[in-house]
């Protein structure tokens, strides 16, 4: 058995071009009874995915992958790991790492998030360790054994039973020598691995397609012998049949796939309306009411706005009653 743990949607602008409904498609076609969404850096397709997924009868997993730094021996290098969310509490987790990353730290255009912020709201998220592009990747590759040990026991410290080693094999130079680094970490360590495929695209024909993508995401021309080739032609959809070919010879990678899609149980309520519970301060005990609080929030915020549009106190009184009187009526409205 094999659960799909890595996918980049066409949500993953820079370098996905799977749209979801062929994803959907192409798991219950294969017979898989789960399937995880992993864009990188955003949940934009989340809901769209969780609906989907759920109409084929498809056990949908949520998740991302995120850039990360504050992590390694270089804190301000950035690597990529996957979350995978087991419950609500980890999905909100994610949303809050997402928004802080994306209105709080971004780099180049790209949402970076801090490994401290991760620590704080890891509840709920199972972390797959990125493989060649993340933390453990560039000591493993290296022979840095123990920066490596290190940082695999840092981040098994910090999600106790939720970290696994992930393992892949898509047609990399690179891809073997990682796998038997990782492999042997996690026996040191008695830490658990699991096979995962970044899939880019559905089919092994749409590569080319998938390329034109990444070179108008990098602003580079697709003839260009020299740019650098990031994917290969093996990142396309790939059955479980194919899969547990790959990891014959480590077979409890493919079966911590179904463990960890056993451990990810998310449900979300849809289509209905979700106000937020907003406090309003207490008077003489009791919550003032809600339309009382925004008449006087905004009469406050009118004041200051007022000091800043019109800084002659007696021009100021002036425009007042024009201003007090339509927000009076937005108000009321």
């Amino acid at each position: 058995m094999f659960i799909h743990l890595r996918l980049h949607s066409e949500f993953s602008v820079v370098d996905g071009t799977v749209r979801i409904d062929e994803a959907v498609a192409a798991a219950k076609g294969d017979g898989q009874a789960a399937l995880a969404l992993t864009d990188l850096n955003n949940l934009f397709g989340a809901i769209k995915f969780y609906k989907a997924a759920r109409a084929a009868g498809i056990k949908p997993l949520m998740g991302t992958e995120v850039s990360l730094h504050g992590l390694g021996s270089d804190p301000s290098s950035v690597s990529r790991m996957v979350l995978l969310v087991q419950n609500h509490r980890g999905y909100l987790n994610l949303c809050d790492l997402l928004a802080r990353a994306w209105t709080q730290n971004m780099a180049r255009g790209q949402p970076i998030c801090k490994f401290t912020w991760l620590q704080e709201l890891g509840e709920g998220l199972i972390v797959l360790s990125g493989a060649q592009a993340g933390p453990l990747g560039p000591p493993l590759l290296q022979g840095n054994q123990a920066l490596a040990r290190g940082l695999a026991s840092q981040l098994a410290e910090a999600f106790p039973g939720r970290f696994y080693i992930e393992l892949q094999r898509a047609g990399r130079s690179d891809d073997e020598a990682h796998v038997a680094a990782a492999v042997a970490l996690a026996a040191e360590l008695r830490l658990p691995v699991v096979a995962t495929h970044p899939i880019q695209f559905t089919q092994s024909d749409d590569y080319e397609a998938h390329e034109a993508r990444v070179c108008i995401a990098d602003a580079e021309i697709l003839a260009n012998p020299k740019r650098v080739r990031r994917f290969t032609a093996q990142q396309y959809f790939k059955s479980k049949a194919e899969l547990a070919v790959l990891f014959a010879d480590i077979p409890s990678s493919l079966a911590n796939t179904v463990e960890i899609a056993k451990r990810c149980n998310l449900t979300l309520e849809l289509d209905k309306p979700k106000l937020p519970d907003y406090p309003t301060p207490l008077v003489d005990g009791v919550p003032m009411p809600i339309d009382a609080y925004l008449r006087q929030v905004a009469e406050e915020g009118l004041v200051k706005r007022m000091a800043h549009l019109y800084r002659d106190a007696d021009e100021r009184a002036r425009q007042m009653p024009r201003y007090t009187a339509r927000l009076d009526w937005e108000i009321d409205t």
